[in-house]
């Protein structure tokens, strides 16, 4: 069975801090990210709503796509998040089912 990989944007709150991260296993990435054991950024600034998802087939691509979001200025990583879930829902609960 091929992999998924996923770069994600977790927010403190609407407009708040942002995190760009990818992961193989996003339940479990954000699960840990929800329990502060995640990373020290997410922990510090307790960054833990997921509010934007892309799926990759391939790795390479999932981190290329990481790192070009980490260089974009902060309104266009807002506008990204405002056009797929402009009401900054928490979709974490929509991972499983």
């Amino acid at each position: 069975m091929p992999s998924t990989y996923h770069v994600y944007i977790l927010a403190s709150q609407r407009n708040g801090t942002l995190y760009i991260g990818v992961t193989s296993n996003l339940a479990a990435r954000i699960f840990a990210h929800r329990n502060l054991t995640g990373s020290a950024f997410t922990k510090k600034y307790r960054v833990t709503r997921l509010v934007h998802i892309e799926p990759f087939a391939d790795v390479r691509d999932a981190i290329a796509r990481k790192k070009a979001l980490k260089k974009w200025n902060r309104g266009w990583k807002l506008r990204l998040i405002e056009e797929s879930n402009p009401g900054w829902d928490d979709l974490y609960e929509t991972l499983n089912g």
